[in-house]
């Protein structure tokens, strides 16, 4: 039997507290999670998981033999850093999860920077709408608004914000009168997100700072950005959508901006960089987030002031 990785098989067990998401989370299957369980309590003589159809809980021993194999396997990540830190580049897979709607322009070219400069690192990107659970999915690094985190034991660095506007395809401007203020939204065709992301109350703040809420009935609503760009795309009617999404559309004139004189409440993003906070976090997983922030935070320097980067 190979203790060490027995010792992280069965702490992934007892963290997930199911036998098939410590499988998915290693990348093993649930019969060699199973056997790897089974050695380590005929090795030690003693039960260390409660099991039902259902559930899986830790016994007393077992909860006492999993601190010490979360002590030993933390010590051996100091002990393997220090050695070749400086020396060895970050190697290995690192499971990413991001949200789908944020994911689609803007991350493709920070992952494609980050590939470059860390060659040997592999990417498994999973894109969501849905909350998640970092540490029982297996997880690495989230990259995620902050109601699809549902985990209170991460690091949460905030890395952009994403701001929204109000779009629609010229094809439908030419069938209907663009609006001129908020309330006329309530005549038009309203594309909308998930009630889960957005209720039906939308505020508006006017060129004077007064604000304006409307209740709108949304003519269709989805739970991705992806098929709420595409329907304004196709003229069926005004959507709210991120601005960096739509940014290219109404460049190239596919997509039109409405009401430029108003500011949506309470509508822009913010996406953060999560990780599980562990003591001792792995190289690639701390490289990624150093590369992620950085990368970002040139970007917002960039669109604040395009000449900053060449000082």
């Amino acid at each position: 039997m190979n203790q060490l990785q027995a010792m992280r098989v069965f702490l992934k067990v007892a963290e997930t507290e199911s036998f098939g998401r410590a499988a998915t989370a290693l990348d093993l299957s649930n019969a060699v999670i199973t056997r790897y369980v089974s050695l380590l309590e005929a090795h030690l003589n003693t039960r260390l998981l409660n099991r039902t159809t259902r559930s899986v809980s830790l016994t007393e021993a077992g909860r006492a033999y999993a601190d010490g194999c979360r002590a030993v396997l933390e010590q051996i990540e100091v002990i393997e850093a220090s050695v070749g830190n400086s020396s060895v580049d970050p190697s290995g897979s690192l499971k990413l999860v991001a949200a789908a709607s944020f994911s689609m322009l803007r991350l493709t070219p920070m992952l494609v920077g980050f590939r470059e400069l860390y060659p040997k690192v592999k990417l498994r990107l999973t894109l969501l709408h849905r909350p998640v659970d970092l540490v029982a999915e297996g997880f690495d690094v989230g990259i995620v608004v902050p109601h699809l985190v549902n985990s209170g034991t991460l690091i949460n660095r905030p890395l952009v914000s994403v701001a929204a506007t109000l779009v629609a395809a010229p094809a439908y401007l030419a069938r209907r009168h663009a609006p001129a203020r908020p309330t006329s939204l309530t005549s038009h065709e309203f594309l909308a997100p998930s009630a889960d992301i957005h209720g039906s109350t939308w505020s508006f703040i006017g060129p004077s700072g007064e604000t304006e809420t409307v209740e709108l009935d949304p003519t269709y609503i989805v739970n991705s950005s992806h098929m709420l760009r595409q329907a304004a795309l196709c003229g069926m009617g005004i959507a709210v959508l991120p601005e960096s999404y739509v940014a290219q559309d109404v460049e190239a004139g596919l997509l039109v901006r409405l009401l430029p004189g108003y500011t949506l409440k309470d509508a822009n993003k913010e996406v953060s960089i999560v990780y599980p906070g562990r003591r001792h976090v792995s190289a690639k997983t701390r490289c990624f987030v150093d590369f992620a922030l950085a990368y970002f935070r040139d970007r917002e320097l960039a669109d604040a002031n395009p000449a900053a980067l060449a000082e």
